[in-house]
This record gives C-alpha cells, sequence and structure tokens, in this order.
C-alpha cells in the first residue's frame, strides 16, 4: 500500500477535469478581436501605399465593412495615425480616397470618431498646399474638401454622410422655417464648390492629349472622383429644389445672388460630368447623369415639374478573385456541434467509457509491477500532448470558421440595412406618390369647377365687352376734347412766343419799313409812268377830236374811254397821296427808331465800361488781400517750423520779374485798346499770387540763413510786398493807371535775388567741369571698398577658422557669411546703378558730352557723389566692427548699426539715380531687384548677429546656487538701480540721437541742395530706415 501510494504521488495529473466555457468565451473574443485587426490593418496598409495605382475595391470593402463591425473608425484611425501622412503625398492622396468612402459607406460613427482628428487634418491641409507639383495641391484641396464635408454634416445631422435623403425628409430638414432653407442653400453652395475644385484641379493636373485614364498614374487621379460625382448629384438636385421653394416664398431681387453662384456652379457641374463620361476609365464603373440644356427657371413655378433629378448608376462588381473562401452556414454549424462534444468523445475513444470512473484502474492493479506502471505513465503523457496538440488545432480552427461567419454575418447585416434603407426609401416614395396622386385629384375636381366656372366668365366678358364699347365712345369723345384743349394751348404758347420776340420783330419791321420806302419810290417811278401814259392819252383824244369829224360813228365810243380815262386819272391821283402820306408816317417812324437805337448803343456801351472797371477794381483789391495776407503771415509762429530753399526763391524770383513784364505789356494794350481787359486782370491775379509765395519762400528761407542776411531777407521781401500794393493802388484811377511805374518792384526783386545768391549753398569744391570724372571715381572708389572689404572678410574667417572652435566658430562663420552676402548685394547693386546712369547720361545728354551734361545737373551729380561716398565708408566700418566682434572686442549693435547705416546709403543711391530714370528702363528694373537684394542681405547680417549674440549669452549662464537670501536681495536691489540707470541712459541717447539726425538733415539739404517736391531726397531714405530698426 506504501509503495502504491509513493506511485500514486509520483504521478502529475496533466488533464484539466473541467473546462470552464466562461474562459473559453472570452478567448475566443480576444483572439477574434485580434484577427479583426490584424486583417483591417493589412487591408488599410494594402489600400493606402506608396504605389501609384488606384486603390482596390476589394481592400477598401474590408475597411468599410471593419467599421460596420466595430461600430466605429476607431481601428481605422489607429493604423493610420502610424503612417506617415505629412511626408509622403501619395499616401496622403490614398488616405483621403479611403476615408471618403469610409464617410459616405461606412458607419453612421465614422463621423463621430473623425471629428477629433479635424484639426489634424486642417494643418495637413495648409501644409500641403505650399506645394504646387505634384499631388501637393491636389492633397490640400482634397483634405479641405473632407473638412468642409464633416462641418457640413456635423452641423446638419438631418443629412446622411451619402447624402441620400426623400423630399419629405428634405422639407423636415429645413423645419418649414424659411431662414433656415436660406442658410442650408448658402452651405449646400460652399460644399459643391469645394467638391467642384477638387474636381477642376484633378483634370488640370492630367494631360488630357493622352490618354491618362488609361494608365495607372491618371486611374490613381481619377478614382476619387466617383465619390464626388456621387455627391455633387445629390447637392445638385437638393439645390434646385430649395432654390424653388424659396423663390416661392421670398421676392425674386433678395435671391439674385443665389441665382448668380447657382448659374456658375451648374456651368461648371456640366462640363465637367461633360468631360468626365468621355474618358475610357469612368464608362465601365460608373454611369455619370448629364445635366439639361439650360439651367432651370426659378422665376417660373411650374419649372420644378419639368425638373429631372440626376442619378448616378453603378454597375454591379464581380466578386475580387483575391477575395478569400467563405465557408457555407451549414458547415459552421456541424464545425461548431463536433466542437462541443469534441474533448468528451476523444477522451473515451481513447481510455473507454469507464475510465473516467477508474481512469488508472487502481483497484485492480495490486499485481501489476512498477515497470508497467511507468510505461503505462509515459504512454499517457504521449496520448494527453497529442490530444492537447489536436485541441489547439481544432481552437484555430474554430476561431477561424468563428471569424469567417461573423464577418459573413456583418456583411449580411450590411446589406440587410441596406435593404432597410432601400425599403424606407421606397415606403417615403410611395408616400410621396400618393400625395401627388391625392394632390391630382384635387386638381382634377378644381379643373371641372373651372370649367363650370368658365362658362359664367364667358357671358360676363359679353357683358364686359358692350360696357366696353361704350367706354371706347367715351374715350374717343375725351381724346377729341383733349385734342381741342392741345391746339388751343399751342395756340397761347406761339401767342407769348410772340410775345417775348417782340424786340426781334422791332428790328424787322425796321428792315420792312426800309423795303416798303423802296417800293414807294418804285411806285412812285410807276406814277410817273402813269403821267407819261396819260400825255400821250391826252395826244390821242386830240387826235380823236381831229378825227371826229370823219368818224361820227365812233364819237360815242371815244367820249367813254375820255370819260374811263379821267376816273383812272383821279384814282392814280388819290393813289399817290395815299402813297405820300404812308411814307411821311414811315420816315417818322425811321427816325424814331434810329434814335433808340442811339440811345440804347450808348447805354450800352456804359455799363460795359462800368463793367470793366469794376472786374478792374475787384482784380486789385483781390490782388492786395492776396499780398496783405502774405505780408501778415511773416511773422507768425506756424513758419517757424518750416524750412526753405533758397533755389526755389530764386526761380519764385524769377516767374516774378516775367510777370511784371506781362502786367506791363497788358497794362500798355489796355491803355491802347479799354475793351480788352482780359489780359491785364490775368497779369494782376499771377503778380498776387506769385508774390505771395516769393515772400512765403523769403520767410522760409530766412529761417536757415544766418542772423544777418535773413534780417536783410526779410525787409526786402517787405519792402517788395509795399512796393506791389503801391503798384496796384496806382492801377485803380484812370489817371494814375498810365503813370504807373514797377520800377520799384524791380528793384526790390533785384535785391531778394542778390541776397538769395549769397545763401545758394556752394557744394562740392571742385570745378563743374570735373563733376563727370568725379562721379567715376567716386564709383570706382566705392566698388574698390567693397572688393576691398570683401577681401577683408575672407581674411578674418579664415583666422576665425584657424583659432576659434565650438560656438565662437560657429557665431563668426555664420556673421561674416551674412556680410559676404551683404558685400556681394552691395556690389551688385552698384554695377546696376552705373549702368542705369550710362543709360541716363545717354538718354539726356542729346549732342552734348557726358561731362556737360553733369556740370548742367550738378545737384543730381553731386547727390550720385554723397551716395556713393556713403555707402563705401559704410562698408569700411561695417568691416571694422565685424573684425572687433570676431575678435571679441566688438559689440553685436555696432555691427547691425553698420548694417542699417549701409542699407539707408544705397536706398540713397537708388534714389539718386532713379531720379532721372525712365520708369519702364530694363536697367531701373534691374537695380531695384538689387534694392531688394541688399535689403535682404541686411536682414540676414541682422538676423544671424541677434542669433550668434542669444547663442552667446546662453553659454555664460549665472549660477545663484552658492548665495543667501541676504546676497540675493542685494543682487535684486543692484540690479534694479543698474536698470534704472540704463533706461534713462537709452531714453537720453535717443533725444541725443534725434537731435543728431536732425542736424545731419539740415547740413546735407544745405551743402547737396535738396529741394522739397522735385526729387526724391536722401534724408527722407534715412528717415525710413531707423524706422525700421
Amino acid at each position: 500500500m506504501d509503495r502504491m501510494a509513493n506511485s500514486m504521488k509520483q504521478v502529475p495529473n496533466p488533464l484539466p477535469k473541467v473546462l470552464s466555457r466562461r474562459g473559453v468565451g472570452a478567448g475566443l473574443e480576444a483572439a477574434e478581436r485580434e484577427s479583426f485587426e490584424r486583417t483591417q490593418t493589412v487591408s488599410i496598409n494594402k489600400a493606402i501605399n506608396t504605389q501609384e495605382v488606384a486603390v482596390k475595391e476589394k481592400h477598401a470593402r474590408t475597411c468599410i465593412l471593419g467599421t460596420h463591425h466595430e461600430k466605429g473608425a476607431q481601428t481605422f484611425w489607429s493604423v493610420v495615425n502610424r503612417l506617415p501622412l505629412s511626408s509622403n503625398a501619395m499616401l496622403c492622396w490614398k488616405f483621403c480616397h479611403v476615408f471618403h468612402k469610409l464617410l459616405r459607406d461606412g458607419h453612421p460613427n465614422v463621423l463621430k470618431d473623425s471629428l477629433r482628428y479635424k484639426n489634424e487634418l486642417s494643418d495637413m491641409s495648409r501644409m500641403w498646399g505650399h506645394l504646387s507639383e505634384g499631388y501637393g495641391q491636389l492633397c490640400s484641396i482634397y483634405l479641405k474638401l473632407l473638412r468642409t464635408k464633416m462641418e457640413y454634416h456635423t452641423k446638419n445631422p438631418r443629412f446622411p454622410c451619402n447624402l441620400q435623403m426623400s423630399d419629405r425628409q428634405l422639407d423636415e430638414a429645413g423645419e418649414s422655417d424659411v431662414n433656415n432653407f436660406f442658410q442650408l442653400t448658402v452651405e449646400m453652395f460652399d460644399y459643391l464648390e469645394c467638391e467642384l475644385n477638387l474636381f477642376q484641379t484633378v483634370f488640370s493636373s492630367l494631360d488630357m492629349s493622352r490618354s491618362v485614364s488609361v494608365t495607372t498614374a491618371g486611374q490613381c487621379r481619377l478614382a476619387p472622383l466617383i465619390q464626388v460625382i456621387l455627391d455633387c448629384s445629390h447637392l445638385y438636385d437638393y439645390t434646385v429644389k430649395l432654390l424653388f421653394k424659396l423663390h416661392s416664398c421670398l421676392p425674386a431681387d433678395t435671391l439674385q445672388g443665389h441665382r448668380d453662384r447657382f448659374m456658375e456652379q451648374f456651368t461648371k457641374l456640366k462640363d465637367l460630368f461633360h468631360r468626365s463620361s468621355n474618358l475610357q476609365y469612368f464608362k465601365r464603373l460608373i454611369q455619370i447623369p448629364q445635366l439639361p440644356e439650360n439651367p432651370p427657371n426659378f422665376l417660373r413655378a411650374s419649372a420644378l415639374s419639368e425638373h429631372i433629378s440626376p442619378v448616378v448608376v453603378i454597375p454591379a462588381e464581380a466578386s475580387s478573385p483575391d477575395s478569400e473562401p467563405i465557408l457555407e452556414k451549414d458547415d459552421l454549424m456541424d464545425m461548431d456541434a463536433s466542437q462541443q462534444n469534441l474533448f468528451d468523445n476523444k477522451f473515451d475513444d481513447i481510455f473507454g467509457s469507464s475510465f473516467s470512473s477508474d481512469p488508472f484502474n487502481f483497484n485492480n492493479q495490486n499485481g501489476v509491477n512498477k515497470e508497467e506502471k511507468d510505461h503505462l505513465i509515459e504512454r499517457l503523457y504521449r496520448e494527453i500532448s497529442g490530444l492537447k496538440a489536436q485541441l489547439e488545432n481544432m481552437k484555430t480552427e474554430s476561431q477561424r470558421a468563428v471569424l469567417q461567419l461573423k464577418g459573413r454575418v456583418s456583411e449580411l447585416e450590411a446589406e440587410l440595412a441596406e435593404q432597410q434603407h432601400l425599403g424606407r426609401q421606397a415606403t417615403d416614395d410611395c408616400e410621396f406618390l400618393r400625395a401627388e396622386l391625392d394632390e391630382l385629384k384635387k386638381q382634377r375636381e378644381d379643373t371641372e369647377k373651372a370649367q363650370r366656372s368658365l362658362t359664367e366668365i364667358e357671358r360676363k366678358a359679353q357683358a364686359n365687352e358692350q360696357r366696353y364699347s361704350k367706354l371706347k365712345e367715351k374715350y374717343s369723345e375725351l381724346v377729341q376734347n383733349h385734342a381741342d384743349l392741345l391746339r388751343k394751348n399751342a395756340e397761347v404758347t406761339k401767342q407769348v412766343s410772340m410775345a417775348r420776340q417782340a424786340q426781334v420783330d422791332l428790328e424787322r419791321e425796321k428792315k420792312e419799313l426800309e423795303n416798303s420806302y423802296e417800293r414807294t419810290q418804285e411806285q412812285q417811278e410807276v406814277l410817273e409812268s402813269l403821267k407819261q401814259e396819260l400825255a400821250t392819252s391826252r395826244q390821242e383824244l386830240q387826235l380823236l377830236h381831229g378825227n371826229l369829224e370823219t368818224s361820227a360813228q365812233s364819237e360815242a365810243k371815244w367820249v367813254m374811254q375820255i370819260t374811263e380815262l379821267e376816273k383812272e386819272r383821279g384814282s392814280l391821283a388819290s393813289a399817290v397821296a395815299l402813297r405820300e402820306e404812308e411814307l411821311s408816317a414811315l420816315r417818322e417812324q425811321l427816325e424814331c427808331t434810329q434814335l433808340k437805337l442811339a440811345s440804347a448803343q450808348e447805354s450800352m456801351c456804359q455799363l460795359a465800361k462800368d463793367q470793366r472797371r469794376k472786374l478792374l477794381v475787384e482784380s486789385r483789391k483781390a490782388a492786395e488781400h492776396v499780398i496783405q495776407e502774405a505780408l501778415s503771415q511773416l511773422e507768425e509762429p506756424a513758419l517757424i517750423s518750416c524750412a526753405g530753399s533758397t533755389d526755389h526763391l530764386l526761380s519764385k524770383v524769377k516767374s516774378v520779374s516775367s510777370c511784371i513784364e506781362q502786367l506791363e505789356k497788358s497794362r500798355s494794350q489796355f491803355l491802347a485798346c479799354p475793351e480788352d481787359v482780359s489780359g491785364l486782370l490775368h497779369a494782376i491775379a499771377l503778380l498776387a499770387h506769385l508774390t505771395s509765395d516769393t515772400i512765403a519762400h523769403g520767410s522760409t528761407t530766412s529761417l536757415r540763413a544766418p542772423p544777418e542776411p535773413a534780417d536783410a531777407l526779410t525787409e526786402a521781401c517787405k519792402q517788395y510786398g509795399r512796393e506791389t500794393l503801391t503798384y496796384l493802388a496806382s492801377l485803380e484811377e484812370e489817371g494814375t493807371l498810365e503813370k504807373a511805374d514797377s520800377t520799384a518792384m524791380r528793384s526790390c526783386l533785384s535785391k531778394i535775388k542778390a541776397i538769395g545768391e549769397e545763401l545758394l549753398p556752394r557744394g562740392l569744391d571742385i570745378k563743374q567741369e570735373e563733376l563727370g570724372d568725379l562721379v567715376d571715381k567716386e564709383m570706382a572708389a566705392t566698388s574698390a571698398a567693397i572688393e576691398t572689404a570683401t577681401a577683408r572678410i575672407e581674411e578674418m574667417l579664415s583666422k576665425s577658422r584657424a583659432g576659434d572652435t565650438g560656438v565662437k566658430l560657429e557665431v563668426n562663420e555664420r556673421i561674416l557669411g551674412s556680410c559676404t552676402s551683404l558685400m556681394q548685394a552691395i556690389q551688385v547693386l552698384v554695377v546696376a546703378s552705373k549702368d542705369l546712369q550710362r543709360e541716363i547720361v545717354e538718354s539726356g545728354r542729346g549732342t552734348a558730352s557726358p561731362k556737360e551734361f553733369y556740370a548742367k545737373n550738378s545737384r543730381w551729380t553731386e547727390g550720385l557723389i554723397s551716395a556713393s561716398k556713403a555707402v563705401g565708408w559704410g562698408a569700411t566700418v561695417m568691416v571694422d566692427a565685424a573684425d572687433l566682434v570676431v575678435q571679441g572686442r566688438g559689440k553685436f549693435e555696432e555691427l547691425m548699426v553698420c548694417s542699417h547705416e549701409i542699407a539707408a546709403s544705397t536706398a540713397q543711391l537708388v534714389a539718386a539715380s532713379k531720379v532721372k530714370a525712365d520708369k519702364d528702363s530694363p536697367n531701373l528694373a534691374q537695380l531695384q531687384q538689387a534694392s531688394r537684394g541688399v535689403n535682404q542681405a541686411t536682414a540676414g547680417v541682422v538676423a544671424s548677429t541677434i542669433s550668434g549674440k542669444s547663442q552667446i549669452e546662453e553659454t555664460d549662464n549665472m549660477d545663484f546656487s552658492s548665495m543667501t537670501l541676504t546676497q540675493i536681495k542685494r543682487q535684486e536691489m543692484d540690479s534694479q538701480v543698474r536698470v534704472l540707470e540704463l533706461e534713462n541712459d537709452l531714453q537720453k541717447e535717443r533725444q541725443k540721437l534725434g537731435e543728431l539726425r536732425k542736424k545731419h538733415y539740415e547740413l546735407a539739404g544745405v551743402a547737396e541742395g535738396w529741394e522739397e517736391g522735385t526729387e526724391a531726397s536722401p534724408p527722407t531714405l534715412q528717415e525710413a530706415v531707423p524706422e525700421k530698426e
């Protein structure tokens, strides 16, 4: 018994008695989750890769089914976050395509799980937007579209991500509020704009001259457009319906902006649909609808019935050959049933049914020796290990079968959800059709009612026609009365016009009287001829008396003729008397009219003379007022802050002299012909204004002159003003107008001119003939100074590399490198300035030599010389400052100030060079480009200096670890005192710098003759540089 007990203790129990169903279930669930994640990871990595080929549909479908399986997109984002989307444009492009498909066809929770990554998508869009070639710009626009899509569906949760809605759901989305429909339309316009932008960008990136749709690269870019076409078709349909609804509620003018934007998007979408339908790639994947030729007419409500919603048809796809085989349902059920009893049956087959009650037959093995027991135990161990292996294989097979079965179940669930959705859509469509049928029935009843009422309307129309005929007769009578009134009005108007033309008729009557007088003279001539005829008649009468005896029978006839002739003579005599009376009356009227005309001419002449006199007096008074106002402003404080130019004063004196000569000529012409007063008035006004300007410029010029010349100039200006007033006063009366003398004014102007010539700046102490040579010498000296500075910088850089290490060497190399770049930029600027000066001289000198041109434009030449000297001096000083900084004995601030001074000097050189240049000159454009290069190089010097200073200061960290509280407090107080002292010193130095610059500008203006308003003066350019500092 003891030996048996020992043998039992030596045999372990490797078989578990009971397998927990809960433990097996948890293990299977974990294995299922692990297998799901592994499958999703493989599919996502296969769909989103770096190869320029279109995303395979089977991989995208697996990702979509995965979202339905886990009811979200956590696994998708966990895999995508490990991909380098920000560094590879192809990965980002394929990610956008897959994510777009997930938003449209995936689980609704995909949108919720993706909102947390919205800001990352925006940052990635901005980053790819800086890359204008390849897929960079495409990725930027696609990411912006995805962000817009997420924001739209988040703000409008009634719209599913695939945009499939019925008309009733669309009405419910607006909540029967016109404001909601208005805002919803605007958001749809923005949504569709992003879709069309991606559409156009993809097409513009393709070479449409070749068959790009059959290449893998072209298909990679065209594949995402299928999702875009699906979105655009729904957005276009909903936009049309919403616009018709808005036009039924709001006036047309309010929606003009909506119509214009719709027309623009309609044109783009129609063109893109047409171009897409012609590509071979889309013909086998999608059936693209065609939009109508003309856009809908929203102003006509019945046009909604003519609208046809565009439907995109996707052909049924064949199963992918790469898809894994799916087990049948019966096989899975058999496998599940076999797995339940597998372990028990296998154990009974090996050990028998009685083995479970007494596994090792200990009750009947009293006579068995130890070796047999050991053999039995080893055999049992081998069988147990075999069973374990079979059990593991069966577990793996069962897990694989369960995963396949659950995948199939998820697919069936997705199909069921889709069928339910389609069923709901069909139900909605059926309800909509029923509502339309009810509306049609109502319309039919309304039509019958309208037909019944039509007969009544026709009867009423006949009665109205009779009334209309009566009204028409009344209207014709009214028209006739109105025409009569118009004629009467025309007659009254004619009478008024005749009354207004009485004065004209008077002159016309005068002419008619003269004509009638001439006709009277003609009548007198006719009377004389009648008298002659009367004499001849008398002679004939005598002849008739002589023949009376021989012609007794004709005596009565001749007597009658005589009596008739006598009657005619009496009538002619009375007519002559009447004509003479009319002639005398006409002569009296003619004399009266001539007297009136003479008096009118005299009054007009006197009136014109008075008007000319009045204009002359008023012009003189206005001129005196202008000059007196200029004299009164001589001592005003407002002019103390002004500074005038001596050259400008002399030019004004010259203008006044010529104006006085013109005034003398105009006065002589007025004396010769008093009717012509316009020239004299113009000369007086011009003299007044020029005199006022001369006095004002003389006063401002005296502020910059020494005391004695300033007082003399002020007194001369006052004397000139008083003499001008005296001269203008002499122009008032006709007697003094002839004796007016301008000699006193001319003498005052000569005195002002003499004082101004003494105050002219002497400029350079050289002859004008040597200015041309001096310009070339200074430009050459500037180039030499820049080359010398460049060589010194290279030498300092070599010494620094040989003797310095670490941070100091890095800082020195950066600073000296930026200084070298600045010198090179200045050298390019000097060369460009030389080319521009040569062009200016060639275009402006004509037949003169360059030296004569420089002498003629001495002010401009002296400005060039001064600017060249400033550039060379600035380069030398900056090299010295850089040398001290590299050696550790200089200040970084000195180097920054020197660089700013060089920038100001080069700006002065550019300004002096471009004064006389043509604005379209290529050399001027090259000079301006070089100036921008100098500014960039200056900024580089300042940036490298600041960076080096901060880098060196970082190495000198202060250590306060060994100081006590009292010491730290003492150091704090000392630092505060030091800060206050430095702030005070800084304020004083700024004031000092301002005074120095002001004095420098004044001296530079006196020395070089800068003029206000004529040229871009160097002080103005140098003032701009400190502002940047």
